[in-house]
């Protein structure tokens, strides 16, 4: 994920998530943050179509974010971004990785379910209506390599 990116991230995060999206100041300060916070972009014939951010902090990282976009989704990225993802903060030396997600969000869901995340919490009516799951996945020794 470059600088130049913002601009598409600001607009696919509209197109995905409205009222919930991120804005530009946002994203200015999540790349600021790196090396702690590491994000990734996927392209498709020269446009970005998905990104994934995670928080190396220690024993637990957390996911900061994950999005495919419309035309892009049902062939597998969401779960490369999430591949790459568990690679990263594995090598940080994370034990799990924790994220949340909204409760209606069920493909998400179903993504996260297929890679051994479980429910550890709930924050009720945290995105206005809708709760906000917590997921934690542990990262086994024997997943390390």
């Amino acid at each position: 994920m470059r600088w130049g990116d913002i601009d598409t991230l600001v607009s696919l995060e509209q197109a995905l998530f409205a009222g919930d999206a991120w804005t530009a100041e946002s994203w200015w300060g999540e790349l600021a943050g790196r090396p702690r916070r590491a994000y990734v972009v996927a392209e498709s014939a020269g446009d970005l179509v998905g990104y994934a951010g995670v928080d190396q902090g220690g024993d637990v990282a957390d996911v900061m974010t994950v999005a495919v976009a419309p035309a892009a989704q049902g062939a597998g990225l969401g779960q490369r971004l999430m591949d790459w993802m568990t690679a990263t903060v594995r090598d940080s030396g994370a034990e799990s990785l924790l994220l949340e997600v909204r409760a209606d969000n069920d493909a998400a869901r179903k993504l996260y379910d297929r890679n051994g995340f479980e429910q550890i919490s709930v924050r009720r009516r945290y995105y206005g209506d809708v709760d906000a799951v917590i997921l934690r996945r542990l990262l086994k020794e024997e997943d390390r390599g």
